[in-house]
């Protein structure tokens, strides 16, 4: 580490000081009470070292404010913009809200305790940071309108309720000196109390069915994604526990002799949209240019569909029911006798299909 960077870092070691301390003055007295001189003491600085980080109070005021209000926007963003569905995302935004607060206390008190000064343009920045907190709050409502999720509702009305009850809890913690164990079980409470109140006439058991129930998911990761988004819509605490992983075989010997003489397969089954993917990965690995013109292809399910008409494989059947079963069914309206048929699937999948083959 070089002088220059020993001393930027003494800087800002006396600087966040400086921020601690005032966050605890602030956070006890009224603005027009906290005076710099006590800013100093309190961190043993002299006075003029105070004002050569801030040149005033106000800028002080502000600059730790704006600070804090920086770092909870943008956690409660990446929080919440990556949930499943609305309700997922007011899950993150009210407990986080709530957590942020009672571990920051001081700026709580701060947040809660001062009317900002309508003339500062620092508090025009606090402000817009404000704006945005109660509009991503906001978005989470309308989103859960538009699914169906959340009735209908006056966002602004229903914005101040919601942050008006998480700062009421962070209140009462406060002063009921609660612990992290029990504010834990808090945050649940308020959530469970915000969300009761955006379902209109609400019912666990209607609207989620599956509320206090734990699912583990045990397919793959990529495979668990949407299951795990619907189960959690309906109330259900997820657990993604992949059991297999999906890897391509020790051998493509009999693949590649199949493929390679493929004017001899007149169906090719695809279980799966893996089996669509990993196929066509394996025909570009060994050069192949497969002709599916002389094939009829079955896609067993919609999503299997959905990857052979994004990877310009035409379908020609669909079975009504996505099982081995529903496929032999389906194919038994055909003449299949001295037929080949060519199934790429997994080696632990079901005997069912070829034998009924």
């Amino acid at each position: 580490m070089t002088g220059q960077e020993r001393r930027e870092r003494k800087k800002n070691i006396k600087r966040e000081k400086i921020i601690e301390t005032a966050f605890k003055l602030f956070s006890q007295k009224n603005y027009h009470e906290v005076m710099m001189e006590d800013v100093a003491r309190l961190t043993s600085v002299a006075k003029g070292t105070v004002y050569n980080y801030f040149s005033s109070k106000e800028e002080l005021y502000f600059s730790i404010m704006k600070q804090r209000m920086e770092k909870l926007t943008s956690s409660l963003k990446e929080k919440t913009e990556y949930e499943n569905n609305s309700v997922d995302s007011l899950r993150s935004f009210v407990t986080h809200l709530y957590m942020f607060m009672m571990k920051h206390q001081n700026f709580f008190l701060m947040y809660r305790k001062e009317n900002l000064h309508k003339d500062s343009d620092i508090c025009a920045e606090l402000k817009l940071l404000e704006f945005k907190l109660r509009d991503l709050l906001a978005g989470i409502i309308r989103t859960g309108e538009i699914k169906g999720l959340f009735r209908k509702i006056d966002e602004d009305f229903a914005v101040n309720v919601i942050l008006g009850g998480i700062f009421g809890a962070v209140q009462r913690g406060i002063d009921n000196v609660i612990n992290e164990q029990e504010a834990r079980i808090e945050k649940e409470k308020i959530f469970d109390f915000v969300l009761h109140g955006l379902f209109s006439g609400f019912d666990d058991k209607k609207v989620m069915p599956l509320k206090n129930r734990t699912i583990v998911i045990t397919r793959s990761v990529e495979q668990s994604k949407e299951s795990s988004a619907v189960f959690s819509e309906l109330g259900a605490d997820v657990l993604i526990f992949p059991t297999l992983e999906i890897v391509p075989p020790s051998s493509w010997k009999q693949f590649d002799e199949a493929v390679i003489d493929k004017n001899e397969i007149n169906y090719i089954i695809f279980t799966s949209a893996h089996a669509v993917i990993m196929f066509i990965q394996r025909l570009k690995e060994i050069n192949i240019d497969f002709n599916f013109n002389n094939i009829k292809v079955v896609a067993v399910g919609n999503k299997t569909a959905a990857v052979c008409k994004e990877l310009g494989i035409f379908v020609n059947i669909i079975p009504s029911k996505f099982s081995g079963d529903a496929v032999v069914d389906e194919l038994s309206k055909y003449d299949l006798k001295n037929k080949i048929i060519f199934i790429p699937r997994s080696a632990i999948g079901r005997e069912a299909l070829p034998q009924g083959l």
